[in-house]
């Protein structure tokens, strides 16, 4: 699952080819589930970027708790789970992002190691997600104008080899040239669903403070490299088939080094 991520340099995510204006942002280092997130999608009345809340509520809920647990969709069963289908045919959308976290389990260990994760140059990219809009059933006529409230998931996928020594998921990240096509609703599903994919491009990660692991602090420190609590490489009996994500000096695991 990917349950933390962030941008960093939030000027840069309006150099993704989205096609509209993000709303105003800051730069955020520790995004949770439930918090405001920026969300491109298609509407009817044509594509916009909204603030949504970071856990997809289905339009057919009774109570908009459920969405706390709905932060992520598995990519290999987002086209039949209840929850997650009808937003996959006609809701997706792209969360831009330039950072996400994940938790490396440690052998012997209760504490897992944070690890960031990230494009080369700390460029931005766009996480494939699905939104939905949901009214409460029982509200009043009095309120019958009032705005849905918006919410979203990002979906994930099998990691690459840079992600597959830290966790068995990553979320999916969309190339640029398929952006339209993943909003598009009128686009064939066997297309989306062959977008569910591992990200095929340079990717880098980095190991982090503990610090990240409160979801209070959300500062610039949480991306610092720090030393891991053990050396950052798969078991022994993997290596010959990761040879390619064994950690640099410097810390950093990286996809496609030299």
């Amino acid at each position: 699952m990917c349950g933390r991520y962030g941008f960093g340099n939030p000027a840069r995510l309006g150099t993704l080819p989205l096609g509209v204006e993000l709303p105003p942002l800051t730069p955020r280092f520790n995004i949770t589930p439930a918090q405001a997130v920026p969300l491109v999608r298609e509407t009817a009345q044509g594509r916009d970027a909204v603030l949504a809340r970071w856990g997809l509520v289905p339009f057919w809920a009774d109570d908009p708790s459920i969405g706390n647990r709905m932060a992520n969709a598995r990519g290999d069963t987002v086209a039949t789970k209840p929850s997650f289908r009808a937003a996959f045919r006609q809701r997706r959308g792209i969360m831009p992002a330039d950072l996400y976290y994940e938790w490396q389990p440690l052998p012997g260990q209760k504490i897992k190691q944070p690890w960031c994760i990230g494009l080369p140059d700390r460029a931005p990219f766009g996480l494939a997600a699905l939104w939905e809009q949901w009214t409460p059933r029982d509200q009043p006529l009095a309120d019958a104008e009032a705005a849905p409230l918006i919410t979203c998931a990002l979906i994930t996928t099998e990691p690459n080899a840079v992600m597959a020594p830290i966790h068995d998921r990553m979320p999916v990240l969309l190339h640029p040239e398929d952006f339209a096509r993943w909003l598009n609703p009128a686009t064939p599903l066997e297309v989306v669903q062959a977008l569910i994919r591992p990200w095929d491009g340079p990717m880098v990660a980095w190991p982090v403070s503990t610090a990240v692991n409160s979801p209070r602090v959300d500062d610039p420190v949480l991306i610092e490299p720090v030393e891991p609590h053990r050396p950052a490489s798969p078991p022994a009996d993997a290596r010959s088939s990761a040879a390619s994500t064994a950690p640099r000096r410097d810390g950093l695991l990286s996809l496609f080094d030299e």
